[in-house]
């Protein structure tokens, strides 16, 4: 990239003295001398320290909803802060935006703060063992939930390492993962009702938990087949475990009410971070009253900054502009202008492509065939969509570099945004050979 990266080169260079890889994750790190750094950010633009400007689809993983810096928020949380940050007490403020969560969300009755996706699904896992009585928890490959220990297995391998589609093998996807936790984790293939049904069949009344994303969010936004989302509930329910709903990425996103309302579902449990807050650090997991109620009754859970006051103030006033203006509306109708116009770039350059996801967090997976697992979307051109992608950004359309990580659409994007986009999609796709 040359100059036009030079400021990012040296900050990278500096912060690797004191900061592993130079980030403060590993999802931030693209490469040594070309990872980019940040100077700001507002609306739908983020302008990185050499002065590029980007459209920005990333949105920092996909918290921003409604755009960055948005006045509406800041204000109120800068008025809200100046009350203090952090009590070892609860205030009416966190009532309210619990109260907006359990209106917006038809399947939660209760609800728990946190301060990340990471800890949301942590605590929905103990939760739903301390109910159940029962320690293993089905997950399904190449679905994220977070960094814990748990779940983090069949994450980011190659689809080869999985093993036999019928006998899945459970993949850490780190090293410091305790060996005895993969007794403790089924990891199936998405979208499979055989196998499920099967798994269940065989050690159904050992399992505490079914968790899933109602999408891949990490593996290229692969939607789920009709049904299957209401099987997996199902078979919960015929088996006596807890549905965990990990709407981390897709709630208050892709409908008011998340994956829940969108797909009529009644998980036990769901968890939520991301949108909540339009990029303020608040999380939540909640659910069914019964289920709920056993926080606190030999079951613990807590967190210092559970209650910051950044985070509940961002998300109060987050959640409702949500549900008083068409925040959701605005941006599906141009999340799917963009969806429909990059398959019509495709199609008419004869390249084959299958869009994945919803108008406000998709992907798009180039091959003659659709995904529907991680096995399959590891079979599509993921070498020519980041080749795609890397010309994008060089352009100043910036989505995510990693193929795994959907588009996401914020209200502050405008239609002359989209317009924008598709010109360099094109322009692209007739550059770039595949």
């Amino acid at each position: 990239m040359g100059k036009r990266n030079k400021m990012s080169q040296e900050l990278q260079t500096r912060a690797m003295e004191v900061i592993p890889l130079g980030v403060h994750s590993n999802f931030r790190y693209w490469g040594e001398g070309v990872t980019p750094y940040v100077d700001k950010a507002k609306g739908g633009y983020l302008w990185d320290v050499d002065g590029n400007k980007y459209i920005d689809y990333r949105l920092a993983f996909g918290p921003i909803i409604l755009g960055h810096a948005y006045d509406e928020v800041d204000n109120f949380v800068h008025k809200e802060i100046d009350k203090g940050s952090l009590f070892a007490m609860t205030s009416e403020l966190e009532i309210e935006v619990a109260e907006k969560i359990v209106q917006l969300c038809p399947a939660v009755d209760m609800v728990r703060f946190a301060c990340s996706g990471t800890e949301a699904t942590m605590h929905a896992i103990r939760v739903a063992r301390a109910y159940t009585g029962r320690e293993i928890v089905i997950k399904f490959e190449g679905m994220y939930h977070g960094f814990q220990d748990y779940t983090l297995f069949s994450t980011y391998a190659p689809a080869e390492a999985y093993g036999n589609i019928n006998n899945p093998i459970p993949i850490p996807a780190s090293s410091g993962i305790p060996k005895a936790l993969q007794n403790l984790i089924v990891t199936l293939p998405f979208n499979n009702f055989e196998i499920l049904d099967k798994t269940f069949k065989t050690i159904g009344y050992q399992v505490a938990a079914v968790i899933t994303e109602p999408c891949m969010g990490n593996c290229g936004a692969v939607e789920p087949v009709e049904g299957f989302l209401e099987f997996i509930q199902s078979k919960c329910q015929e088996y006596g475990a807890v549905f965990i709903l990990d709407e981390v990425k897709t709630g208050f996103r892709i409908a008011r009410g998340g994956a829940q309302e969108y797909y009529h579902l009644k998980p036990d449990l769901a968890t939520f971070a991301k949108s909540i807050g339009n990029g303020y650090p608040l999380a939540a997991f909640g659910g069914k009253k019964e289920v709920m109620s056993i926080i606190g009754h030999g079951v613990a859970q807590g967190g210092t900054y559970n209650n910051n006051k950044c985070g509940v103030a961002a998300a109060y006033a987050t959640l409702n502009c949500i549900q008083t203006q068409p925040i959701i509306e605005t941006i599906q109708k141009r999340g799917m202008r963009l969806m429909e116009g990059i398959k019509d770039i495709f199609t008419k350059a004869d390249i084959p492509v299958h869009m994945n996801g919803y108008p406000a967090m998709f992907s798009f997976a180039v091959g003659p065939v659709k995904p529907t697992n991680s096995r399959d979307w590891n079979k599509s051109e993921k070498e020519y969509y980041l080749n795609i992608i890397g010309k994008c950004i060089e352009n100043g359309v910036m989505p995510d570099l990693d193929a795994r990580e959907p588009w996401f659409l914020c209200y502050s994007h405008s239609d002359s945004d989209i317009d924008e986009t598709l010109n360099v999609m094109s322009d692209v796709i007739k550059k770039v050979k595949r």
